[in-house]
């Protein structure tokens, strides 16, 4: 009796299993034309190259909702912009979207490393400030991001009140300032800068090196990392200097009076960029993750908790809830961007002439 049962059981199971089977063929993932992952059955993998900061976060509001609702399982690859980069480049990775700093994904296209973004796919770019549209051209992905890159500084230890890049050269903070390294995604920013500081109205190589040379007796270290920029805060080592102000929040938390200042002159902005790397298997797939973080959605959860800045026009933020964010079109539509196709072709040569004239 026991055997007939199990005997009756399996031919249940296998006859399930071909009726399941069936309507696969008719309707699910073998539907000619039909994206990978967006039926039922085994879920695709999709391989996002990312920075792996505030994982928990986007694990439960970006990956998870995705992952449900197309049938997809995210795989991530965490690192640095260039350890990344360099992975792509040497094809040492089955990545199908990588995220990066637009200085970082200039380089990538100008290797050939993405696909050509499928604009029609992507329909929460109508929603989206147009300096984030095609940050890097209409073939290449969007900035889902754009933060400004100013001055923080701490009004007691500075001795003065900061309004201009010119006040970093200011005689009460001298040997109290950090500077961002040539190097770093920030690096050529301070450079554009010091030849506004110089009195030139377009960038004047020369003058900005010069000007910088003047400074470097003021700068106690120039930084690499952000967190290089936090230690030495908190620390009391330094009472100025540009960053990013998505990190102010950690500033203020060690020291709560730190003040961001957007200089007169402008502050820069710094896009992150997600694009679709060349041979990926799931293009389709990924375009509609880049639409879904473009999403007003995934925007405002990110911004209202102090992730990222948003990009999408359509959320309405609180004074409070803005508050540490780069946000709102008066202040996106002032910043200045700079040329990433110059600034790498430059680049090489400005490290040089750093090293060379400005930290010796």
């Amino acid at each position: 009796m026991m055997k007939k049962r199990m005997i009756r059981s399996l031919l249940s199971v296998s006859l399930i299993g071909l009726a399941l089977s069936g309507c696969g063929q008719a309707g699910g993932n073998q539907e000619q034309g039909a994206a990978p992952g967006t039926g039922g059955g085994e879920p695709a993998k999709l391989v996002i190259s990312t920075w792996g900061f505030s994982e928990d976060f986007f694990k439960k509001e970006v990956y998870a909702p995705f992952e449900k609702e197309h049938n997809v399982k995210i795989v991530l690859e965490i690192g640095n912009n260039a350890e990344r980069l360099n992975k792509v480049k040497q094809g040492s990775s089955n990545v199908d979207l990588i995220y990066l700093s637009d200085y970082y994904a200039q380089q990538g296209i100008e290797a050939g490393l993405f696909e050509k973004i499928d604009r029609s796919r992507l329909t929460n770019l109508k929603d989206i400030y147009d300096i984030a549209k095609a940050p890097l051209g209409e073939d290449y992905g969007p900035a889902y991001t754009i933060g400004q890159f100013g001055i923080a500084y701490n009004p007691k230890a500075a001795g003065k009140e900061i309004k201009s890049w010119n006040d970093l050269w200011s005689p009460e903070l001298a040997k109290k300032l950090t500077l961002p390294n040539i190097t770093s995604t920030s690096g050529p920013m301070i450079l554009d800068a010091a030849s506004t500081a110089a009195g030139s109205t377009t960038f004047n190589e020369d003058q900005a090196f010069a000007k910088l040379k003047t400074l470097n007796q003021s700068v106690v270290k120039y930084y690499g990392q952000t967190s290089e920029f936090v230690n030495m805060f908190a620390q009391g080592e330094i009472a100025a200097g540009p960053i990013m102000e998505m990190y102010v929040k950690d500033l203020k938390a060690a020291v709560p009076e730190t003040k961001f200042v957007t200089p007169q002159e402008g502050a820069y902005a710094i896009m992150n960029t997600v694009n679709v790397v060349k041979g990926s298997k799931n293009k389709q797939l990924a375009e509609d993750f880049i639409n879904w973080h473009l999403s007003k959605e995934v925007q405002e959860k990110s911004a209202k908790s102090k992730i990222d800045s948003p990009v999408n026009t359509t959320l309405q933020l609180k004074p409070e809830e803005a508050q540490g964010i780069t946000y709102g079109a008066d202040v996106v539509n002032k910043l200045r961007k700079l040329d990433m196709k110059f600034v790498n072709q430059n680049l090489k040569g400005w490290i040089d002439r750093w090293n060379r004239e400005v930290t010796q």
